[in-house]
C-alpha cells in the first residue's frame, strides 16, 4: 500500500472526480460509510449508543455530517457539535449540511470558549467522540474554541474516533500544530499518510483503518505516489513457494559471521533467524572458544571454527573464511563480532571481495564506519540503528530521527547498497530510489539480541534468493509480526529474542493464509 503527502492525496481526489465521475460528494459518502463500518467492527454494535460528532470547516466536517447521518439510520443516537457558524459552510459540507438539518438530531453550535461548560456534559454523556474538525489540508497553529475542544476531547476516558486524521497533526510531519487529538481509532481515506505511519504522528493515531473511498490505482500511479507502507498482501508474493519436491539443497546456504568471546548468543541468535527464514543450511563461522555453546544451543546449523589467534577475528582466519564462502548463497556478517583494528581489516576486505549478497549489522557497520568508500561493492544490505547510522553517515542522531526518510534514501542512493534504518517505522531504501515503511513491530521488541535474529532472517532470505531490497523489506515485516504476534497472545513486553525467532514461521503462515494471490 502507498503512502501520500497531504498534496498527493489532494491530487488523487480531483483526478478521480474530473476523469473518473466520481464527485466528491460520492467520496465523501464512502469515507463515512466506511467510517461507520469501522466503528462497529472495532467496538460493536452502535445502536441506541451515544456518539458525539464535533465538526470544523472544510470537507473533514462534511465528513462528520455524513457519519451522523448514518450513524442515525443505524439506530445510533448522534449528535453534532460544530465548532463554526452552519452559514459558513460550503460546497459538499454544506449539502451534507442540509440532509442533517432534515433528521431528527440534535444539531448544536460551539463558537467560543466560554460555552465551553455545555459540551463539556455532553461529552461525559457520551459513549463515543468523533473527531471531524480538521483534516490533512491544516496549515495553521490551532487555538482559540478548537484547541479547547481538543484538550476537552483527550481528558476524555470516552474512545475518540478520528475522521481522516487527528486533528492538529501536520500530515505530513506529524507534528501537532499547537494541540493534536488522540484518538483510539484513526479512520484514514483512501491511503495512509506519512503522520499516521512515522513518529512522532503514530502517537496520536490509535489503530489505523484505511478506508477505501473508490479511488482507482491509476490515479495513484498517475500522481506519483511512490513510498510503500508494508503491509500483507505486498510482502505476500516475496516468499519463496516451496514446491512438493524441494529439498534443503533447494533453499540456499548461508553462512554467518557472528559471534566472540562474551558475546557468544549474538551468533546463535543470527544462526537461529538465518534458519527461521526457511534458508535449508545455515554454517556459522564463530571462534573455536565458542563452538561447543553454538552447537549446544542450535544443533541444526552447522560451524566453521575460527581460531581467532589474536583472540579476535584477524588476518590468519581470512583465507579460512574465504574458503568458507565458497558455494555459500549469501553471508551474514556482524552480531556480536567485536571492532578490533584487526577484525575490521578482515571484514572490509571479504565486504570488498565477496560477490554473494550480504547483509551487515552491528559490530559489522562500525567496522565499515570510516571505510564508505567501499560500500558499493555487490549486493548489500546495511541494517543500522540510528546510532549505527550516525557513525556511517557522519551526522548526529537527532538529525537522523528528524528525517529519517530522507538520510535512508539519500544514503542508499550515493553508496548503492540496501538501507535499512531500524526503530519505530523501520524505513527501507534502496539504490534505485525505492522507499518503503514498515508497518509491524512493538514497544516489547526493545531487548538485546532482536536485530541479530533480523540479520539471520534476511541473510537467510538473501541466500533463498530473495533480492536484497526485497528480503529487507520481507525480514523487516515478518520480523516485527512475530513480535506483534507475541503482543496479541497477551504478551506486551518482556519476550525475548529467542521467543520472537520461535514465532517467526507463524508470521509467514499469517501472511501466507491472507487474502489475494502469492
Amino acid at each position: 500500500m502507498k503512502i501520500a503527502t497531504a498534496e498527493q492525496m489532494l491530487l488523487c481526489d480531483r483526478l478521480t472526480s474530473a476523469e473518473y465521475g466520481i464527485s466528491g460528494l460520492e467520496l465523501m459518502e464512502n469515507a463515512g460509510r466506511g467510517t461507520v463500518a469501522a466503528m462497529s467492527r472495532h467496538f460493536g454494535s452502535l445502536v441506541e449508543r451515544k456518539v458525539l460528532i464535533f465538526v470544523g470547516p472544510g470537507n473533514n466536517g462534511g465528513d462528520g455530517l455524513v457519519i451522523a447521518r448514518l450513524l442515525l439510520a443505524q439506530g445510533a443516537q448522534p449528535q453534532v457539535v460544530s465548532l463554526v457558524a452552519l452559514e459558513k459552510m460550503q460546497g459538499d459540507a454544506a449539502r451534507n449540511l442540509e440532509r442533517v438539518k432534515q433528521l431528527a438530531m440534535p444539531l448544536y453550535t460551539c463558537l467560543a470558549e466560554e460555552e465551553l461548560s455545555w459540551v463539556e456534559r455532553l461529552v461525559a454523556e457520551s459513549d463515543f467522540l468523533v473527531d471531524a474538525l480538521f483534516g490533512t489540508g491544516l496549515r495553521s497553529r490551532v487555538s482559540g474554541v478548537f484547541a479547547a475542544v481538543i484538550k476537552c476531547l483527550n481528558a476524555s476516558p470516552v474512545p475518540v474516533v478520528a475522521v481522516d486524521i487527528p486533528s492538529g497533526l501536520a500530515s505530513d510531519t506529524g507534528i501537532p500544530q499547537g494541540t493534536s487529538v488522540r484518538a483510539h481509532l484513526t479512520c484514514t481515506y483512501g491511503l495512509p499518510k506519512f503522520a499516521q505511519v512515522e513518529p512522532p504522528g503514530k502517537e496520536y493515531v490509535g489503530e489505523l483503518e484505511v478506508i477505501d473511498i473508490g479511488i482507482p490505482v491509476e490515479v495513484v500511479e498517475r500522481i506519483g505516489v511512490a513510498v510503500e507502507w508494508l503491509d500483507h498482501s505486498w510482502v505476500k508474493g516475496l516468499i519463496p513457494a516451496r514446491g512438493l519436491a524441494a529439498h534443503k539443497g533447494t533453499f540456499g546456504h548461508l553462512l554467518a559471521l557472528a559471534g566472540s568471546l562474551g558475546k557468544g548468543g549474538a551468533a546463535v541468535l543470527c544462526g537461529l533467524g538465518g534458519l527461521r527464514s526457511g534458508a535449508g543450511l545455515v554454517t556459522i563461522a564463530t571462534p573455536k572458544a565458542l563452538n561447543g555453546l553454538v552447537q549446544g544451543a542450535l544443533p541444526e546449523a552447522m560451524t566453521e571454527v575460527l581460531s581467532f589467534s589474536q583472540h579476535c577475528l584477524s588476518e590468519p582466519d581470512y583465507e579460512q573464511l574465504l574458503a568458507a564462502c565458497h558455494g555459500k548463497g549469501a553471508v551474514a556478517v556482524g552480531p556480536g563480532l567485536g571492532t578490533a583494528e584487526e577484525t575490521g581489516q578482515v571484514v572490509r576486505k571479504l565486504y570488498r571481495e565477496l560477490r554473494q549478497p550480504m547483509v551487515v549489522d552491528a559490530d559489522g557497520l562500525n567496522l565499515l564506519a570510516g571505510e564508505v568508500a567501499v560500500l558499493a561493492a555487490g549486493p548489500r544490505v546495511l541494517t543500522p540503528h540510528p546510532g549505527e547510522m550516525s557513525r556511517l553517515a557522519g551526522i548526529s542522531t537527532l538529525e537522523i530521527q528528524g528525517k529519517r526518510r530522507e538520510v535512508a534514501a539519500d544514503f542508499a542512493k550515493r553508496h548503492g547498497v540496501v538501507l535499512l534504518l531500524k526503530g519505530a517505522s523501520t524505513v527501507i531504501a534502496a539504490p534505485d530510489g525505492r522507499v518503503a515503511i514498515n508497518s509491524t513491530g512493538n514497544p516489547g521488541m526493545a531487548a538485546g539480541g532482536m536485530g541479530d535474529v533480523l540479520t539471520g532472517l534476511i541473510g537467510g532470505l538473501l541466500a533463498q534468493g530473495v533480492p536484497p531490497w526485497e528480503a529487507a523489506c520481507l525480514g523487516a515485516y515478518v520480523h516485527g509480526l512475530a513480535a506483534d504476534r507475541i503482543v496479541r497472545a497477551g504478551r506486551p513486553f518482556g519476550f525475548l529474542a529467542s521467543e520472537l525467532a520461535a514465532e517467526i514461521p507463524g508470521a509467514f503462515q499469517e501472511v501466507l493464509q491472507s487474502g489475494g494471490a502469492v
